[in-house]
């Protein structure tokens, strides 16, 4: 029975910040076009964890915000 290794893995993002962060320098790397084939190929699939993780923090925050106001988000007017 072969056993899947977690230290594979990079953990997962402790914020939405750090995992925005990882994600712009990552996009920044994959765009410079100096990475090999093979690297380029985990990058991407480590933007689509991050972009996932990022994603599902915005929706939980909606979904607060909606608890908050109501069933209805209603238009942000900065003052």
């Amino acid at each position: 029975m072969a056993k899947t290794s977690s230290a594979s893995l990079p953990p997962s993002p402790a914020s939405y910040e750090a995992a925005l962060e990882e994600l712009e320098a990552l996009v920044a790397r994959l765009e410079s076009g100096q990475l090999p084939l093979d690297q380029l190929l985990t990058g991407y699939q480590r933007g689509a964890e991050l972009l996932k993780f990022c994603r599902g923090k915005l929706e939980a925050v909606e979904g607060q915000i909606k608890v908050l106001e109501g069933t209805e988000l209603k238009p942000w007017n900065q003052e």
